[in-house]
């Protein structure tokens, strides 16, 4: 019965296809490339063998949202209108929406939203790693008996390299989450008096390397890593209170230490050492300030990366964050965010093409979205970081005439709902009043122009709207649906594990 229903099936399909091109629309591009589309996702098979590596891409605060500025821009920057671009990652097979809260929050925070992706579990606001039941934050005591397995740490008694790949310091929160446990996402490098059983994330990361559990660490943060006082590598200061300098103890211990691009190029990738990469003594450069002969880009580091993780036999897995696109929205300059969104998604394309579909997950994510927002309507082809234009009858771009709104003046394609270009000024007296300035189109796209937003507050917020999720490889076809953001653990660790049962 199920061949004949199969054959049944493939009948209909056949005819239906036929049908179609006797429709007065069947000239259409639209009406072709979508029977195109069809036909690739009638022939689609999923995978079902072991996955060798796992390569998870997390985009800190990019949401549908943010993601659909990201396409805009990126096609806009190649001459296209900007809808019609296609993102590498969207081209991926797979899709699921992923639900983001944390156990006590509404709208979370990266490091119970990392973490969760990391042990199987959601997590209690601004925790790393701790079992949600016993969890508090900002008390080190809750960590003790609550510390929870890693993903990494999983691996690696699989005899996988690990890696951790960052533009945020390589301590924040998501990049933190594959090797740290902690009841303070902020003890990036020092401890409250009285936490004597718990230890910072920079000293966590020390020790995993040590420990044979992460194998290549790059990213921000070295001022986390060198007693407080003592000069970095690029004329700052340490903030370490205990006087260790954890830089010069990875060294002694074997670890080849770089800072620069020119230490970054000059690294032995052969995977028979440990890595450590600190190119800022904060976050790394925003990719639209980044100076390339200071510092590697993301996809710089992300072919590095696995590079020197594929020559382990057994298999990697490697987590890597555009952690700067969550800071361009907290500072309300979509500029920043969406520089770094085309950059994240040329790392995607160049682990895309250095791996093997066969034997290799890839899934692209992110921790949470943000309070960005899109104006309507625009024409299309309006510039995402411009104004709105209007419509223009009888043609596909839109007219060279901005929508304006009841004030009378012009506004953008992007807004946010608060944050630092809140159109409410502090007057005098403690109360917030305003009214939107007039905007030219220049002014808008400048690199350093904030979008108008309605609450003032000095950073915006995140939001607790779905991300999407895009995956491939073995085993992807298990995303689906809108799912639990601490399902993604389980795909992985099935497509590893539990397919090679």
């Amino acid at each position: 019965m199920k061949t004949l229903a199969l054959a049944t099936t493939a009948i209909a399909l056949a005819i239906g296809a036929a049908e179609a091109q006797d429709l007065p629309q069947a000239f259409s591009q639209w009406f072709t490339d979508g029977q195109t589309t069809l036909q690739q996702k009638l022939a689609r098979q999923p995978i079902t063998t072991p996955a060798k590596n796992v390569i998870l891409f997390v985009a800190d605060g990019m949401g549908v949202g943010t993601n659909y500025a990201i396409r805009l821009f990126a096609g806009q920057q190649e001459g296209k209108l900007g809808s019609e671009h296609v993102l590498p990652y969207e081209e991926f097979p797979y899709l699921a929406l992923i639900k983001t809260y944390n156990v006590n929050a509404q709208t979370p925070d990266s490091a119970p939203t990392a973490g969760s992706m990391n042990t199987g579990v959601k997590q209690v606001f601004n925790t790393i790693n701790l079992a949600p039941e016993g969890a508090v934050h900002d008390d080190c005591a809750s960590e003790e008996g609550n510390r929870l397995t890693t993903f990494a740490e999983m691996m690696t008694e699989k005899g996988k390299s690990v890696g951790v790949v960052s533009t945020a310091r390589i301590t924040h929160a998501t990049p933190a989450a594959v090797y740290a446990k902690t009841a303070n996402r902020d003890w990036e490098g020092e401890l409250p008096e009285g936490c004597n059983s718990a230890k910072d994330i920079a000293t966590q990361l020390f020790d995993q390397m040590q420990a044979g559990v992460v194998d290549i660490a790059l990213g921000g943060g070295r001022r986390y890593f060198v007693p407080e006082g003592t000069e970095t590598d690029e004329g700052g200061k340490g903030r370490r209170k205990d006087g260790r300098n954890l830089v010069t103890e990875a060294k002694d211990a074997g670890a080849q230490y770089a800072w620069n691009t020119e230490t970054f190029k000059g690294l032995n990738l052969d995977g028979t050492t440990p890595i450590l990469g600190l190119f800022e003594d904060s976050h790394m450069a925003y990719e639209a300030d980044r100076a390339p002969e200071e510092e590697p880009s993301l996809e710089d580091m992300t072919r590095a990366a696995i590079e020197y993780l594929a020559n382990n036999d057994n298999g990697y897995y490697l987590e890597i964050e555009a952690g700067r696109v969550d800071h361009g929205n907290h500072d309300g300059n979509a500029y920043r965010t969406l520089t770094d969104g085309v950059e994240f998604a040329k790392a995607i394309a160049a682990a895309d093409e250095l791996t093997n579909d066969e034997d290799t997950l890839i899934i692209v994510t992110a921790d949470h979205e943000h309070a960005i927002a899109f104006n309507g309507y625009c024409g299309r082809g309006s510039p995402v970081l411009g104004l709105c234009y209007k419509v223009k009858a009888g043609q596909i771009e839109h007219s060279d005439e901005p929508n304006l709104g009841a004030d009378g003046k012009p506004y953008t394609v992007i807004g946010f709902l608060n944050g630092a270009g809140s159109v409410l000024v502090k007057q005098e007296d403690g109360t917030y009043s305003g009214s939107r300035p007039d905007l030219t189109e220049d002014e808008a796209q400048d690199i350093d122009y904030l979008q108008q937003a309605l609450i003032p507050m000095s950073s915006e917020t995140h939001s607790g709207e779905d991300v999407a999720l895009w995956a491939k490889g073995p085993f992807a076809h298990l995303f689906d649906g809108t799912v639990e953001q601490n399902y993604i653990f389980h795909v992985m660790d099935y497509a590893v594990e539990g397919a090679a049962q």
